[in-house]
């Protein structure tokens, strides 16, 4: 039931974002239409990409969250990472489109056309971006989506770079130095491409099995000790995230003779503990007698 809760949540989060993404996209491009800025133009295609990353990421975490089938024994979960890259991507993409578009400009700045209307705008836009942004990441990390998560952290460099454009076009209009504008476009695309790095690299890490967090393992760990009462011990404990879905597997040691019914419950008492503080968790649990060699990462037992 939580998992399917989480999942639902999940993708309503994702769908209101595609409108949103539009929304947002309109001002700004107004906001472009009505000053002629090459910068505002800049911030406007930052966000036709947040337009395609929500529609990406709606579809692939509804993709993601099919449960597991004869081809995908494990689930689908890792599909978020794919649109989480494929964001990435769009991210360099629509700053090198910036820097193409700026450099033109750079050669022959323009005074800008209603400054006022136009700034006020791109502000609005960029407040419901702010406060959507929020809501993104928080959930992506309640609910261990990767795609939302990073879907959020683009938005919020969004808002970031409005309120940079904001404020170097006060000044390009204040000064008189029409040439603040596409040297302005320009920052705002080097800062959008550290942006675009930092979604593929974290990413990869997720395609590439990265083991859950120090804060999660802690809390296995914890969760293991206090429930492992009967056991001698555990060890080779080894951990990957998939998306919403982590998996868990480790050794458990009991002693050589102990009914195999007794070292069944205590696993099941470390399953139930361990999905309590880390919710879609997948265990596997090797029981061995003692005497076996035991290596790896130790967790020690309350009462050994």
């Amino acid at each position: 039931m939580v998992g399917t809760r989480t999942g639902t949540i999940v993708e309503r989060l994702a769908f209101w974002g595609i409108p949103l993404a539009f929304g947002v996209m309109g001002l700004k491009m107004l906001a472009w239409w009505v000053t002629g800025s090459v910068a505002l133009l800049s911030d406007g295609m930052e966000s036709t990409v947040n337009v395609v990353a929500a529609l990406i990421a709606y579809f692939l975490i509804r993709y993601a969250g099919r449960p597991a089938d004869e081809d995908h024994q494990f689930g689908h979960h890792k599909a978020e990472y794919i649109s989480a890259v494929v964001e990435g991507v769009l991210i360099v993409v629509a700053a090198l489109l910036i820097v193409q578009e700026a450099w033109g400009e750079l050669l022959a700045p323009g005074l800008l056309e209603a400054p006022v209307l136009g700034l006020a705008i791109n502000a609005a836009a960029g407040v419901i971006n702010l406060i959507w942004a929020r809501v993104l990441i928080r959930a992506g990390r309640r609910h261990a989506s990767p795609a939302l998560a990073a879907d959020g952290q683009h938005i919020m460099s969004d808002v970031v770079t409005s309120a940079g454009v904001f404020i170097g076009l006060v000044l390009a209009v204040s000064t008189g130095y029409a040439i603040l504008d596409p040297l302005l476009a320009i920052v705002v695309a080097i800062n959008i491409l550290y942006q675009g790095y930092k979604v593929i690299s974290h990413s990869l890490g997720g395609l590439m099995d990265r083991a859950v967090t120090a804060e999660e393992e802690e809390a296995i760990r914890s969760a293991i000790t206090a429930n492992a009462a009967g056991s001698l011990g555990v060890h080779d404990l080894r951990t990957r995230r998939a998306g919403s879905a982590a998996f868990i597997d480790f050794h458990l040691v009991v002693p050589a003779g102990m009914p195999v019914g007794e070292a069944h419950e205590i696993c099941d008492r470390l399953e139930d503990a361990i999905k309590g503080v880390i919710p879609g968790a997948s265990l596997a649990i090797h029981v061995e007698p003692e005497g076996e060699r035991a290596h790896g990462i130790k967790v020690k037992v309350e009462g050994t």
